[in-house]
């Protein structure tokens, strides 16, 4: 498909205006659709929606009537601190997909009538051919037919952070777009090279947009703790009408008057509700955000942290994550059976060449690992005694690679 757009673009002169014009009227801007913000107050009242919140609101309510004030601004207090703790949290979480859309550059080069020009990216339809240099951001996918030393930085894409070198060499078949090294990706970074493309699929069509799409369209889980929460107050809203309805069907029996006994019940649904509880629940939260911090990791959602508590299994990328993609000999054994401990990490200068068993308890300076040329590490023992570990830590700087014991 890629292929047949480039066979049908005038590279030399690009799309004239009108042909511009009408493509976008056909397929729509480089951009993304989204629907409109709800206003912030209507944010804020959607968390009263919760069922505990909703709860605390009928206890504050029935507390009024009850002519117990001091109750009822207690637990107005408390519904205020969640809902607002709730409200903050929430409108993080929807600044994530505005953070994606900032990633799509505002203008671009593209040739057009066969002059090049700084155009708008939101402007660029399918079959518009686009010039990138060092330091540009991809305006929209791209099949490239022009690179030059091209490597271009797709970790918003991938995850991985290596830039990835890209040609205009045709690609017969390949298993998933990452492989596709003649594709330049909407909202990738030009790290080095310069390119021509024409431009193959904007805005939602993109790759780029089907993370956007995803993130759109994903509602945010709810967290353990929010599950259980919700079921507490379904559960205490069920035992409070119970109480109630018992209460009153018992005093009618006895011939009890009517608003007395609705009293007596809706005061003992009220003492039975834990209205402290959201309160202890964010406050331990808030506890763990700190200790967190603490130790150099800051948690912006406060629910992750009772999440994170609740985790068995981490799925995460190794390499480039918790590894450096790089091998480091940690133990050598020579021909004549010798033996020795190297310390030191990868590719740092820096380590020691331990011999094992032997009376003079003899010590290299300097790790024995693949990698650039260096000078080779000083000896601090007579070489004579170990002309076998001798030879290895001469040559440690030559040889690429060794095996592994």
């Amino acid at each position: 498909m890629y292929e047949v757009v480039v066979v049908d673009v005038d590279v030399r002169n690009g799309l004239s205006s009108s042909e511009a014009q009408r493509r976008q009227i056909q397929l729509g801007p480089n951009e993304f659709k989204s629907d409109p913000p709800d206003p912030l107050w209507k944010k804020y009242l959607r968390q009263f929606i919760e069922p505990m919140i909703g709860l605390l609101l009928a206890s504050a309510g029935v507390s009024v009537l009850l002519g117990q004030f001091d109750d009822a601004i207690s637990i107005s207090m408390a519904i205020l601190i969640v809902v607002t703790v709730g409200f903050i949290q929430g409108y993080r979480s929807e600044k994530a997909v505005e953070s994606l859309k900032k990633l799509m550059p505002p203008k671009c080069n593209c040739m057009r009538d066969g002059t090049l020009r700084h155009i708008l990216a939101q402007d660029l339809v399918p079959g518009d051919i686009v010039y990138l240099s060092i330091g540009d951001r991809v305006p929209a996918d791209l099949r490239l037919i022009e690179a030059t030393d091209v490597r271009i930085d797709e970790s918003n894409l991938t995850g991985e952070t290596k830039a990835v070198t890209k040609s205009s060499h045709v690609i017969t078949s390949a298993r998933g777009a990452h492989l596709l090294s003649n594709i330049g990706f909407m909202g990738t970074l030009v790290r080095s090279g310069n390119a021509i493309g024409v431009v193959i699929a904007t805005g939602e069509n993109s790759e780029f947009g089907e993370v956007v799409r995803m993130m759109q369209s994903e509602e945010a889980p709810r967290t353990p703790l929010q599950k259980s929460m919700d079921r507490l107050g379904k559960h205490l809203s069920i035992i409070s009408i119970a109480i109630i309805v018992c209460i009153v069907l018992i005093g009618l029996i006895q011939g009890r008057h009517f608003l007395e006994l609705v009293t007596i019940g809706v005061s003992l649904a009220v003492a039975a509700i834990p209205e402290g509880l959201p309160i202890v629940v964010t406050v331990t939260l808030a506890i763990g955000q700190m200790r967190m911090a603490s130790r150099n990791a800051i948690i912006k959602k406060l629910p992750a942290v009772e999440t994170l508590g609740c985790v068995n299994v981490i799925c995460a990328d190794k390499t480039g994550t918790m590894t450096k993609n790089e091998m480091t000999v940690t133990r050598v054994v020579t021909s004549a059976l010798e033996r020795a401990d190297v310390t030191g990490v990868g590719y740092l200068p820096a380590g020691q060449v331990l011999l094992e068993d032997t009376s003079k308890s003899s010590m290299l300076d300097g790790a024995m690992r693949g990698g650039p040329p260096r000078t080779a590490p000083p000896l601090l023992c007579e070489a004579a005694d170990h002309p076998n570990i001798r030879r290895i830590a001469e040559v440690s700087n030559l040889i690429p690679c060794f095996c592994l014991f």
